[in-house]
């Protein structure tokens, strides 16, 4: 008889039994269950007679809806392999579904195509979310996270705002017509402007309320948009699909309930801070165009424009004293050679004529006199050039205030309450205290506000009529 040695024995043994086990279908308990650092999944399938060793490896235990857990009852698909460095024999399972899950998915399904069908699905049907919603509504469990999430959201980002719960069990026998009969609630007594219906994540049997028809059936036929948020990000249920928007996990529905609000009062701050830029721009323009005219020379000193006439008089003041100095140099050294010739010839005639010729040069120096100083004259006119000088004066001051006025005006055309006073008003609605914005946000008898440059006055629409435009 041969002797086999034990790797001999346990490959003979794998070769026998591995074959007709492959694509098998194993149903039974799970229990010893260990998650390695690998991401393998070790653990027993067992029943009320027997165990056999598992494993399901990274890869496929990737594509499970959640992790399995002890006591979990399951279908394993697989096949069977010796695992030869211990001599024992496991079930290498490549699918695994947990008993009941199945059955839910195959419901889920149906029930999605059916009302795939039906049109419950479409995103034309879709409402819109209001901009500026004031009544939030909750559907949800008092006591869970989801409304301590949207409250925590709600409360640090915005005020003036009010949430209404109505509480509701969100699993469990009776929760879907809860929650479907809050929705109605909702409707009936319109007691909100949006709606968030939702809870925490959990399995798809902890979901299953929100995969019933009655919760799909209130959802669509709610006149009030609604914001599904249920479970985590990675969970779809019949309610996400019919509700106006789907929200990943509760808070960020709270986000997006007033994401138009956030992004509204951005705009109106970044509004406000270009708005006071360019008023203050302005205002820094104009002081420094004022202060620069302050500063002009023409109104530093009255000198600025006289200077130069009052120059060009002491230059022509200094040539007539120059001239006249001169001359009379000149006329004196022609007396004082007269004086001398007389003095060296002394007849008495030509005394005489010396005198006359002493006179005629005296008047020829008076008129030589009287013309250079109504030359002079001539030249400059004092009147003219402080006319001149005044005129300019006054025109630079009119140019400046001219200026001055024209900024001024726009600086207050700037102010919005000019507009009222032009004639025009604005509207509130009377309950919302909101801006109305288009005449399709009137209806008959409904009551209005108007605010005047001077005032307010309460009003009410008789008739509304829409202009195409």
């Amino acid at each position: 008889m041969k002797i086999l040695t034990i790797t001999e024995l346990t490959a003979a043994i794998k070769s026998i039994l591995e074959p007709p086990f492959r694509g098998i279908s194993v149903q039974g308990e799970i229990s010893n269950f260990k998650l390695q650092t690998s991401g393998h999944l070790y653990f027993n399938l067992k029943d009320a007679g027997a165990q056999i060793s598992a494993v399901l490896f990274k890869g496929n235990a990737a594509q499970l809806p959640r992790m399995p857990k002890e006591g979990d009852q399951v279908i394993a698909k697989g096949e069977l392999s010796i695992y030869a460095p211990r001599g024992n024999y496991q079930l290498v399972i490549r699918e695994l579904q947990f008993l009941g899950v199945g059955e839910l998915l195959m419901k889920l399904h149906q029930l999605k195509e059916k009302l795939e069908r039906q049109g419950w699905f479409d995103p034309k049907r879709k409402k819109l979310l209001p901009k500026l919603p004031k009544r939030i509504g909750v559907v949800t469990s008092p006591t869970g996270a989801v409304i301590q999430d949207i409250l925590n959201i709600l409360t640090r980002r915005f005020s003036g705002f009010h949430v209404i719960l109505n509480p509701v069990k969100v699993q469990g026998e009776g929760a879907a017509a809860e929650i479907a009969q809050a929705i109605a609630d909702f409707n009936k007594h319109q007691l909100a402007d949006v709606l968030i219906v939702g809870r925490g994540g959990g399995s798809i049997e902890d979901l299953w309320a929100f995969n019933e028809e009655i919760v799909a059936k209130a959802i669509y036929e709610s006149r009030i948009p609604i914001i599904s948020a249920v479970g985590h990000e990675t969970d779809f249920t019949i309610a996400d699909w019919v509700a106006d928007v789907r929200a990943p996990t509760p808070s960020a529905a709270a986000e997006i309930v007033i994401a138009e609000k956030a992004n509204l009062l951005k705009y109106l701050a970044h509004a406000e801070s270009v708005c006071r830029q360019r008023v203050l721009h302005q205002i820094s323009q104009n002081r420094s165009r004022l202060g620069a005219l302050k500063k002009h020379p023409f109104f530093s000193s009255p000198y600025t424009l006289l200077a130069q006439p009052i120059q060009q008089i002491d230059t022509i003041r200094t040539d007539l004293d120059g001239a006249l100095q001169r001359l009379l140099e000149q006329q004196k050294a022609k007396l004082l050679s007269f004086s001398r010739q007389l003095e060296l010839s002394r007849p008495s005639n030509r005394i005489a004529q010396m005198k006359e010729r002493l006179a005629s040069l005296r008047d020829q120096i008076g008129t030589a006199l009287k013309n250079q100083i109504s030359l002079k004259k001539g030249k400059f006119n004092a009147d003219a050039w402080r006319e001149t000088s005044e005129r300019f004066l006054r025109q630079q001051i009119l140019l400046r205030q001219e200026k001055l006025k024209r900024v001024s005006e726009h600086l207050r055309s700037l102010n919005p309450d000019r507009l009222l006073q032009k004639g025009y008003a604005i509207l509130f609605a009377e309950k919302e205290d909101s801006i109305i914005l288009s005449a399709k946000d009137l209806t008959p008898q409904k009551q209005f506000h108007i605010r005047l440059h001077d005032g307010h006055v309460t009003a009410t629409a008789n008739k509304v009529v829409l202009h195409d435009s």
